[in-house]
């Protein structure tokens, strides 16, 4: 982790036993870097980072939520601002914030929005949405960064395999209820020339090749 970190004044890393690791960090940057830059992943498994009080015991600390940014997808025209996206609090999890900047540059595919969740919980896959005439649709979520899950029960931390809803199954056909189409994967940017579009200070008299 503190090769993936890098923080700059350094990093010391506790032991406390029991899957708990007590990160102490000497400058106020880092904190915020590693806090505000969650999820973090240590062998395909979620790190959940709790940043202390001066009163709390960090063995007794619950670390069962994580903040995520997650991707609303299939929104009608119209949907794509922060108040349809405070709707979604309590139920993805709690909001914490919206990502303006995608508005701004007029990416309306989706709309982007950091929560944090409860990890005890089977992850959200959709939200049904009322529109007039009456009419309803679907908006369809994405996580980014988004850690081992069953397909089977929703809940992070574990695969099928060692899905604690197999002990009901009793020899019943599975039924997967989660895919990975929850999780958004990253490709590489296509980019291609295109000698019809100017861009921002190009000089419109020189002769393009």
């Amino acid at each position: 982790m503190a090769n993936l970190w890098h923080p700059p004044r350094g990093v010391r890393i506790t032991n406390l036993g029991g899957r708990l690791y007590l990160f102490k960090f000497f400058h106020e940057l880092d904190v915020y870097w590693v806090v505000n830059g969650s999820p973090w992943t240590f062998n395909s498994y979620l790190l959940i980072i709790h940043k202390l009080k001066n009163d709390e015991d960090p063995k007794l600390v619950p670390l069962i939520y994580s903040a995520f940014w997650v991707q609303v997808h299939d929104l009608p025209l119209g949907f794509f601002s922060k108040a349809i996206a405070k709707q979604l609090d309590n139920f993805v999890g709690r909001f914490l914030e919206l990502d303006s900047k995608q508005l701004n540059k007029g990416l309306m595919s989706y709309l982007r929005v950091r929560v944090e969740i409860d990890v005890k919980k089977p992850l959200k896959r959709k939200k049904k949405i009322m529109l007039p005439l009456p009419k309803l649709t679907y908006a369809n979520f994405q996580y980014e960064k988004l850690t081992l899950f069953s397909f089977l029960c929703g809940c992070l931390g574990h695969n099928d395999k060692f899905c604690p809803a197999r002990l009901n199954l009793r020899g019943e056909i599975v039924e997967f209820g989660w895919s990975i189409s929850l999780k958004v994967v990253k490709g590489r940017a296509i980019t291609a020339s295109n000698v019809w579009l100017w861009e921002e200070g190009d000089d419109v008299f020189k002769e393009r090749n």
